[in-house]
């Protein structure tokens, strides 16, 4: 009998700060040894030549999920977690989306019973509140926090699910008290609305006018405002899909006065600008997600913020529309960009675009650490900023979640080549060198020889608490602490 399930023999090993030739053994679904000269195992796989890397946590999704607007995305649990699965992913956090008027918990238990039929790969929620009501504030929120729903997700812009300062304020407060992490899509509403009435009304309607109908401001002073309200309570925040070159310095201000500012950018960002936009007819509406994509020298401000450490993830922002009536055209064949679903599909093609950004061509801001990066920023941080114990790292204990990467692999995308119910992809005729080509969840091949094998409803739900980034930094404002404010206890 052998010690061990499966023996990946003949790779290089890639963590968040090293890359060296090791085995990977495993054993009941978990890494049981790394290291060389391993015994034989029941299983072996020959990654001569090839990346044995962490699986990638992808934690920003939008999966079978029904827009403010009542618009249900392209995707199910099932073929949104193939299409991660094949783009070398083995967890993913999706959204659980409270709209006006609804009860958050019945919104958490309908959304449950969707992961179990059909997830592919192990999943966790994010709950988006947009009713923040005293019953939503005060009891479904701390018990859903408590039962392992340890991230809130809160929009400061969108007319049917916006949330205003104060109650910023009381839902911030809310998780202070319950240690859940407040993660923000931050933009300035008025500015949004303002821009986007005035450029309809003076007959700028076509796709590409999107890409400023969302002023490049009001990232910024969204962002500055939440920090100001987050800072007020001691409360750590999650900044979603940072654009521009001035949030990423609002951010980096913030965190150079120690506050636990956290944040993320998206492959969009980083790989394309306003321009993509600019095509015939309505063929620029594949292109809009909001924020929208914004200038070149954007996306070098957004590489060296990740470098530098002031963005710690890139994630998809997975949200997949078809270009046709069920999807960005269901208002008509000839909508304004007003009236287009924002969102672009990105499980798939996250990884790839980044390894080869990081890894092939090797982004000078990385100075040859483009891999051990590329574990950190995809897995390792991910995993780490959201609790999710036993993922993103290769290490003894964890689960087996692993994708083997060949390094020479060249690739063209293409909407063929996609898993997703989309129809296209953004990035399609982008080519990039380094393929996920084998992926296991908890030591199972889940994506082989180009085939799916995991069955729908295999992967597990991941009940988790705040853990330590959602924990208060114990420095409070003047205002909030008793030995300032004249004893006033308001925490």
């Amino acid at each position: 009998m052998s010690d061990y399930d499966l023996v990946i023999r003949g790779g290089t090993v890639g963590t968040a700060t090293a890359s060296f030739p090791a085995d990977v053994a495993v054993k009941d679904g978990r890494i049981a040894a790394v290291g060389l000269g391993l015994p034989a195992g029941a299983r072996e796989i020959d990654a001569t030549g090839k990346f044995v890397l962490p699986g990638g946590i992808d934690t920003h999704a939008h999966v079978e999920q029904v827009s403010a607007n009542g618009l249900l995305n392209a995707d199910t649990f099932e073929s949104a977690t193939t299409s991660a699965a094949f783009g070398g992913n083995t967890t993913l956090i999706a959204f659980a989306a409270q709209h006006r008027g609804l009860d958050l918990r019945k919104v958490v238990d309908d959304y449950a019973a969707l992961g179990r039929r059909g997830a592919l790969i192990d999943y966790a929620f994010h709950l988006i509140v947009a009713n923040p009501d005293r019953k939503t504030i005060e009891t479904d929120l701390p018990a859903l926090i408590r039962e392992g729903h340890a991230s809130i997700k809160v929009f400061m812009t969108y007319d049917l699910i916006k949330v205003d300062d104060e109650p910023l304020l009381d839902l911030l407060l809310t998780a202070r008290q319950n240690r859940a992490l407040v993660c923000v899509h931050a933009e300035n509403h008025g500015m949004i609305a303002w821009m986007g009435k005035r450029l309809v009304e003076k007959g700028y309607t076509a796709p590409k006018y999107h890409a400023i109908s969302h002023p490049r401001g009001s990232e910024a002073e969204a962002i500055n405002r939440l920090i100001t309200a987050a800072e007020l309570l001691d409360q750590p925040i999650m900044v979603f899909h940072v654009s521009t070159a001035e949030g990423a310095a609002v951010i980096r201000q913030a965190r150079g006065r120690g506050l636990k500012v956290f944040a993320e950018t998206c492959p969009q960002y980083l790989f394309m600008t306003k321009d993509d936009l600019d095509r015939p007819g309505i063929e620029g509406a594949k292109w809009m997600c909001s924020p929208p994509t914004r200038e070149a020298a954007d996306q070098d401000a957004l590489w060296q913020a990740l470098a530098l450490g002031d963005l710690q993830t890139v994630t998809s922002d997975h949200a997949p529309y078809r270009l046709d009536e069920t999807g960005k055209l269901a208002a008509g064949p000839n909508p304004t960009f007003k009236q287009i679903a924002n969102g672009m599909p990105g499980l798939e093609t996250r990884l790839p675009l980044l390894f080869d950004a990081l890894v092939s061509r090797g982004r000078p801001e990385f100075e040859g650490r483009g891999l051990e990066s590329f574990v950190q920023l995809t897995a390792t941080a991910p995993a780490s900023i959201y609790n999710l114990p036993g993922k993103g790292a290769l290490l003894p204990g964890y689960d087996a979640d692993i994708a083997i990467w060949d390094p020479e692999r060249t690739v063209t995308i293409s909407d063929d080549l996609m898993h997703d119910r989309t129809g296209f992809t953004p990035f399609s005729g982008t080519v990039v060198r380094g393929w996920p080509e084998r992926v296991l969840r908890r030591g199972e091949e889940i994506v082989a020889d180009g085939a799916c094998k995991a069955a729908p409803g295999s992967g597990r739900w991941l009940g988790r608490r705040g853990g330590w980034a959602a924990e208060p930094t114990g420095r409070l404002v003047a205002d909030m602490d008793p030995r300032r404010n004249f004893g006033a206890e308001l925490l």
